[in-house]
């Protein structure tokens, strides 16, 4: 099992930062994929940002310039900085992993509990 524990959330004003924060525990070796999903009232859950073991990244078209991912495989982190904030980054974000290697087994899609984000004047 892979536990999630997000940090950094809150109520931030349109153009400003905030910067997410993810750590994974548990009894694993290595997690492939590491990412930010979001889910806004009455919308559906969608990726925000990814990034693999080797450092690769990937971005929704709406966060581009805007948002950064970045990872600590020695620490088993995963932090978003997100910058230039708007309204429609309202969301409660999720931190995400695809893949855990453990001792003879894989832990599959495990999410965290999820953090608030507002961006609000």
């Amino acid at each position: 099992q892979v536990q999630l524990v997000e940090s950094g959330g809150g109520l931030v004003q349109p153009g400003g930062s905030l910067r997410l924060s993810c750590a994974a525990s548990g009894r694993f070796f290595s997690i492939d994929t590491m990412g930010w999903y979001r889910q806004a009232p009455g919308k559906q859950r969608e990726l925000v940002a990814a990034i693999t073991r080797s450092g690769s990244t990937n971005y929704a078209d709406s966060v581009k310039g805007r948002f950064t991912i970045s990872r600590d495989n020695a620490k088993n982190t995963v932090h978003m900085q997100m910058n230039s904030l708007k309204p429609e980054d309202t969301a409660v974000y999720y931190c995400h992993t695809d893949r855990a290697v453990g001792a003879g087994i894989l832990y599959l899609n495990s999410w965290g509990q999820g953090t608030q984000v507002t961006v609000s004047s």
